[in-house]
């Protein structure tokens, strides 16, 4: 079967009296924060997407970014990274839309099962729409982020190969209090020196101190979840009596399998 053409992008009228520049300057001095501004006119209709490729929207923007050809946008930074887009509202002049932009060099798993923090029409007058952006749009951006941020520092483990053993750390407790937690898998030993344990050669383990008894509880469930969350699972046991177990978290069942879509 033949797939349909894709449709010409609708232009805007030649009198629209909006103009995104002087809209975006006025409105970096309206936002928190020190923005500066990129303007861009676009002129071949390639360069609209050129422009618009980290724009973090499933939304309206990306719709009006498929069907028109909008011929100008503008780019605002501010100091701490956060990038925000700015262009025409296609179906009604008095509005223009703004949306927010993906955080660059990180790695697309990262945003996998993130919602986007999609983008909104804002008034043309830039102090309401410098409300409208802080109230709804950056507070979201600022949690997506903080999602990506998270997913970028503690990655998805790689699903175990059928047949073979699951990852575990046995934990078992000393005479004089203390813990002993033994593994060669790197991710598990950045797990448990991060909670305290620190590695003892003549144990051949890495030992928690147990001269403070709360505080140990509270670093092994610390490390059981941090363990968890990288499908590692965890055994606590007693010299005395090996069979003896705690549970502690388990892992969450499989890895994420989403992909990243903007």
């Amino acid at each position: 079967m033949l797939e349909e053409p894709m449709p010409a992008p609708r232009t805007l009228p030649d009198d629209d009296s909006r103009d995104v520049e002087s809209f975006a300057t006025i409105l970096s001095g309206e936002l928190p924060g020190n923005w500066t501004v990129q303007h861009h006119q676009h002129q071949r209709h390639e360069d609209q997407f050129l422009h618009a490729e980290d724009v973090w929207d499933l939304n309206d923007v990306a719709v009006a970014l498929a069907k028109y050809a909008l011929g100008a946008d503008a780019h605002l930074t501010c100091d701490d990274g956060t990038r925000l887009y700015v262009t025409f509202h296609p179906r009604h002049e008095e509005q223009f839309l703004v949306a927010a932009m993906a955080p660059s060099g990180i790695a697309p798993k990262a945003f996998a099962g993130v919602r986007e923090p999609d983008g909104i029409a804002v008034p043309t007058d830039p102090e309401r729409a410098a409300r409208a952006i802080t109230a709804d749009l950056l507070p979201r951006y600022d949690i997506a982020l903080a999602q990506v941020r998270h997913n970028a520092m503690n990655p998805p483990q790689p699903l175990p190969v059928p047949g073979s053993q699951p990852q575990q750390v046995v934990m078992t407790w000393l005479e004089d209090g203390s813990l002993a937690a033994v593994t060669t898998a790197r991710p598990a030993a950045e797990a448990l020196v991060g909670e305290g344990f620190a590695w003892d050669s003549s144990a051949s383990a890495y030992v928690l101190s147990g001269d403070d008894t709360h505080a140990q509880a509270h670093a092994v469930q610390a490390a059981g979840a941090r363990l968890a969350r990288l499908s590692i699972a965890t055994v606590l046991r007693t010299a005395a009596h090996p069979a003896t177990e705690v549970a502690l978290p388990t892992p969450p069942p499989g890895g994420r399998t989403t992909a990243r879509t903007r």
